[in-house]
């Protein structure tokens, strides 16, 4: 759920919103108890990439399905052989009409690593302490999986009957870009299984004030792609009693340099245009003036240096590229013969990986090898600002959120939305969930997240997919 931070970006547009004061904590009923009684057991089922299992995981989520009436026919639990722990699940409740393309709800099961020393709370044990349950997962992304798990249980055993088709897809793989990746399997692998007019995906949400008030809802219409490269330099090396100009290291640390002080150009998506519009409207003096100017001009030099202080803002402006792992030299005593860095790029909508790579290999010269490390990810494709999506969100926001505004938003991060994107579905991260300013310790220590937030982000959600569903 890694869009969700964005949010943190957008303070100034959040200002306008005012909101009664939220209601104190209460007494779960018996539907939210059976809830609480699937999220706990996903939670407290650890299915990090190195010791978890997602396939014990999906089993039991298999479990609870077919205990309501899904049957062998509606449930597709899929694995390969080489990744026997990685599996996932796939869950279709049919419509009535068929000429209605199929809706798909997309969670991940996997979970960022997280180490009991390192933690104040057992970190795959659920702990509610002041307002809030603790645990991995317990928003990234176990909170929504549990939702959309939860939700096609609840249309099962309300008799509900879908005028389209809902599809639930639950995978592994999202949070370890080199681990095996169940949604990129099913994209490629098992697309009529999956075959979707749309795609409803984490990277959406909500913030909240640190008191729990709910300041603004956005929707994710979009998101970059994620691509690593690597910068390598060799040298023969020698004494470092010797040294000389020629050194590993030191052309690394040029090409990064050149890297830092190169900004991509700016680019607009329907999607960011409608969100900076949005913001240059609540953003006080400077900034919203330079927001508007860039806007009519995005070659505004000035213009971009008074926006771009804004980390959120100058990353949803462009293409980004930024070094975070360095590896050199052999010896302390030696010149090195070998030095390294990853660069990790964050891939506007519409750009390629390939043109990247091209710029990466004329900033860092001819002296560094550039080269494009796998996984090669897709083109991200901006989905569309569609109001049959825009519009239910809204609405039905309305009834649970009064008078809490709602933006759509571009994720500088990734989700496994891209993978069906690029087979042509358009996917969009679902608002609903509010977070904290801090950003609850999504993939940090101590992840938490507001019991309040957890339960309104339910009802809020099972009425959405009502809302598309017919």
């Amino acid at each position: 759920m890694r869009a969700l931070a964005r949010i943190g970006g957008i303070g100034m547009a959040a200002a306008l919103v005012l909101q009664p004061g939220m209601a104190t904590a209460q007494t779960l009923s018996p539907d939210q108890q059976r809830f609480f009684d699937l999220y706990k057991e996903l939670v407290e089922t650890n299915t990090t990439l190195s010791s978890g299992s997602c396939t014990q995981a999906s089993a039991q989520i298999a479990t609870r399905l077919k205990a309501v009436g899904y049957t062998d026919q509606d449930i597709t639990l899929f694995s390969v052989p080489d990744h026997p722990k990685d599996g996932g699940i796939v869950v279709v409740l049919p419509g009535r009409d068929k000429a209605l393309k199929p809706m798909l709800l997309l969670g991940h099961l996997d979970v960022v690593e997280a180490k009991r020393e390192d933690w104040i709370r057992d970190p795959f044990k659920l702990t509610e302490e002041d307002g809030y349950y603790y645990s991995r997962g317990t928003v990234d992304d176990k909170g929504m999986s549990a939702i959309w798990a939860d939700s096609m249980i609840r249309f099962k055993t309300d008799g509900y009957k879908p005028k389209r088709t809902i599809k639930l897809a639950l995978t592994c793989g999202e949070e370890t870009t080199f681990a095996w990746n169940g949604a990129q399997w099913l994209a490629a692998n098992k697309p009529d299984l999956i075959a979707a007019e749309f795609v409803l995906n984490e990277g959406g949400g909500g913030r909240s004030d640190a008191k729990g008030k709910p300041e603004v809802l956005a929707i994710q219409v979009g998101e970059k792609a994620a691509q690593n490269y690597t910068f390598a330099t060799t040298n023969p090396g020698g004494h470092s009693s010797q040294p000389v100009p020629d050194n590993a290291i030191y052309e690394l640390a040029d090409a990064i340099e050149a890297v830092r002080g190169y900004e991509f150009p700016i680019k607009f998506t329907d999607t960011t245009r409608a969100f900076f519009s949005a913001t240059a409207q609540s953003a006080p003096g400077p900034m919203g003036d330079a927001i508007k100017r860039l806007l009519a001009n995005p070659n505004d030099v000035e213009a971009d240096k008074i926006v771009s202080r804004d980390k959120t803002m100058h990353s949803t402006l462009r293409t980004t590229c930024v070094a975070t792992l360095l590896a050199a030299g052999h010896a302390e005593n030696a010149l090195p013969q070998r030095a390294t860095a990853n660069i990790n790029c964050r891939v506007f909508p519409g750009e390629t990986v390939e043109a990247t790579l091209a710029k990466l290999t004329e900033l860092a010269g001819p002296r560094v090898k550039v080269t494009m490390n796998m996984p090669v990810r897709p083109t991200a494709v901006p989905p569309p600002l569609d109001p049959k999506i825009l519009g239910p969100a809204r609405a039905i926001a309305a009834k649970h959120f009064p008078g809490v505004p709602m933006l759509p938003l571009m994720s500088t991060g990734a989700t496994d939305g891209i993978f069906f994107q690029a087979i042509g579905i358009p996917v969009y991260g679902v608002p609903g969930i509010f977070v904290d300013p801090d950003f609850n310790g999504i993939h940090g220590l101590n992840e938490r997240i507001r019991v309040k937030s957890l339960y309104d982000g339910r009802a809020y959600l099972y009425d959405l997919v009502k809302a598309y569903a017919g």
